[in-house]
């Protein structure tokens, strides 16, 4: 059997994961790394017996690839993700699909209208947790939401500059707006205010260091979602979800289940990001397509999240965009 021939865009460590599952996959064979930074490239490449590129055009132009990973930061995704559009070429893209809204849509619309196999990085949805809790919540729906993301600031200096980032809200709870749509429904209203106040550890940060925001879903469910970069731990991450006599903790590692009889705590099985993986690969070589978070899917968390930082900047409620991609707007 024919090997899936697959590149890299982007070298760094959440693309070294990936490699380091599709590696264990014995119909993949990674055949191209394209990153700027060259001894980094050089390094992944030595690993795989790929060939590394300064350039995802030269990597383009000289492999035959049959699909592409992009793992960048989100102000360098837009023309990656055309370039493989044009050469009909189906990519998996880590999360945030962007730093703006703008760039997603249209690369969105553009992917529907090709009609390519597509994935995110939503690893959360893969995680055997968060099918149980969706079992829970299909018979005792979420009213309350109360969702986490109170971190450190990572160190990337990308990481710390809105234009570049989107902020903490789009680049990283990102992943709890995307497991609250999932869990609750589409958000139809979000508030949200963030604050900042000069740091002398990070003295070029210009992305809020504390935000909160405030949703309304469709069917009636109400929540907030809190974010801090200010510590120097991952002191809480993920979802609290309350429901008619039901309380449910979720965690990318575990969840507990609250109905009035103790404090029951399950843990996750099993690799998300193998499963994620999986399902790609076998998408792109016709087998049943069980990606659970294609581009269009993504874009609807992308919109949310940059809705929710639209709404801190500009002080006012926001209704996240809904509908087919759009092109063209600012």
């Amino acid at each position: 059997m024919a090997k899936l021939s697959i590149g890299f865009i982007g070298a760094g460590g959440i693309a070294g994961r990936h490699v380091a599952n599709l590696q264990g996959f014995d119909n993949v064979e990674i055949v191209g790394l394209a990153d700027p930074a060259a001894e980094r490239a050089a390094e992944m490449a030595n690993r795989t017996g790929a060939r590394a590129y300064a350039d995802h055009r030269a990597m383009l132009d000289s492999e035959r690839l049959d699909a592409c990973y992009v793992c960048l930061p989100p102000f360098a995704h837009g023309a990656p993700e055309r370039d493989l559009i044009d050469r009909r070429i189906p990519f998996f893209v880590e999360k945030p699909l962007s730093a703006d809204e703008a760039t997603a849509e249209d690369i969105a619309a553009r992917v529907a209208e090709a009609g390519l196999v597509t994935g995110v990085g939503y690893h959360w949805r893969y995680l055997d947790i968060v099918e149980a809790a969706q079992e829970r919540l299909a018979k005792t729906p979420a009213r309350l939401v109360s969702g986490y993301w109170l971190d450190s600031t990572p160190p990337p200096a990308w990481w710390s500059r809105q234009d570049q980032s989107g902020g903490q809200m789009v680049e990283q709870t990102t992943h709890i707006f995307d497991l609250a749509r999932l869990l609750v429904g589409p958000v139809e209203e979000v508030v949200a205010m963030g604050g900042r106040t000069p740091r002398a550890d990070h003295p070029d940060c210009d992305v809020d260091e504390a935000s909160t925001a405030a949703l309304r879903f469709a069917s009636g469910a109400v929540g907030s979602v809190a974010s801090t970069c200010l510590l120097r731990w991952p002191h809480r991450i993920g979802l609290h979800l309350f429901g008619d006599g039901l309380a449910l903790e979720l965690t990318e590692f575990e969840l507990m289940v609250d109905v009035g009889a103790g404090r029951p705590v399950r843990g996750a099985q099993g690799d998300p990001f193998v499963r994620e993986d999986r399902d790609f690969v076998d998408a792109v070589t016709g087998r049943p397509n069980r990606i659970r978070t294609p581009y269009a899917e993504a874009l609807e968390t992308h919109r949310l999240a940059t809705a929710a930082a639209r709404s801190a900047r500009e002080r006012r409620p926001v209704a996240p965009r809904q509908g087919p991609p759009a092109t063209g707007i600012v």
